[in-house]
């Protein structure tokens, strides 16, 4: 549908389905029903060394069974059963958790070994995507290096990916990259990545996010109708913590306090600013674990809203719209 035809896009109310060491059962498919979700990101990891490195290493037998393609295929097949909808959204993990955005090649020869291991990676789960009817496929996360230096690349693999699988595409743009994406109308969604700075606030609340939000979702609606594609965010979410929307990227093992509400609160922000739009398509909330009965819980500052108050609040949006 056009991003700018004034008409309402069905929204796509997701989680981001976590990869675990074991298959997926239907509790907990049950929980992800529970807060009306209706889509689930599956997540399948590659693996490169160093940032320079570029042999990409997936589907082995030290893989965690969720991040393979045997394990993605289960847990695709369980969520349809369910009548949740499914992106496949593979992953890059590089050694010691180092930013997949700087991943760059030093030599010519290099970027041609990337580039073949990458396509290799990225066709086997757009095969497994038309396999098992995906209804979208992600072509990446996160690459903008690789994007940049790169671009000839890209628009090939998109035109094979459109050979094979015959779905939605998109790609998942950091929140600072998305700008720079030369490929979005080559896709069917502006895919992002959306932990945008919104507050330097320790314990912000909801109207300071929400003000917090008016120059990017003024940039992120012009590229939209400019492009005429709708937006996915294809990750959105805060860590329950204190200063929750001042780096909302941040991924560390830091001691921040524990702010349950301010969370919820961010959380509340952005769907009372995006969720109504006609040019938004919706968005995974990230991250949803297996094990909902011992995840999270009122004295996690991670991402995950599970057992806190922003569980209720995805539950209450995720229901009315």
């Amino acid at each position: 549908m056009c991003a700018c035809s004034g008409k309402q896009i069905e929204k796509i109310n997701g989680v981001s389905f976590v990869g675990s060491p074991e298959r997926a059962s239907q509790a907990h498919v049950d929980a992800i029903v529970s807060i009306n979700a209706d889509y689930a990101s599956v997540m399948p990891y590659g693996f490169i060394r160093e940032p320079d490195t570029p042999e990409i290493i997936f589907d082995t037998d030290r893989q965690w069974f969720g991040e393979t393609r045997m394990g993605a295929r289960q847990y695709v097949e369980l969520l349809h059963a369910n009548g949740i909808r499914v992106m496949i959204k593979p992953h890059l993990w590089i050694w010691r958790g180092m930013f997949t955005g700087d991943m760059k090649m030093e030599t010519e020869a290099d970027w041609q070994r990337l580039e073949a291991s990458y396509r290799e990676f990225i066709l086997n789960y757009a095969d497994l995507a038309r396999e098992t009817g995906a209804d979208m496929f992600c072509i990446g996360t996160e690459l903008e290096e690789f994007v940049k230096a790169r671009p000839a690349f890209w628009e090939g693999l998109i035109a094979d990916i459109r050979e094979r699988y015959r779905g939605k595409l998109t790609y998942a743009a950091n929140w600072d990259e998305y700008t720079r994406t030369p490929f979005w109308e080559d896709l069917d969604y502006i895919g992002i990545d959306a932990y945008f700075p919104l507050s330097e606030s320790r314990d912000p609340g909801l109207e300071e996010m929400r003000a917090g939000w008016q120059k990017w979702k003024t940039e992120i609606r012009e590229l939209s109708l400019e492009l005429d594609r709708p937006v996915l965010f294809t990750e959105y979410g805060y860590r329950s913590m204190d200063y929750t929307a001042k780096k909302p990227w941040l991924v560390d093992r830091n001691d921040e306090r524990v702010n349950l509400g301010a969370q919820a609160e961010a959380q509340r922000a952005l769907f009372e600013e995006f969720w109504r739009e006609p040019w938004f398509a919706g968005g995974f909330v990230w991250k949803w674990f297996l094990h909902h009965p011992v995840s999270g819980g009122p004295g996690d500052n991670r991402f995950t809203p599970q057992n806190k108050p922003a569980e209720k609040v995805l539950r209450e949006y995720y229901g009315r719209f």
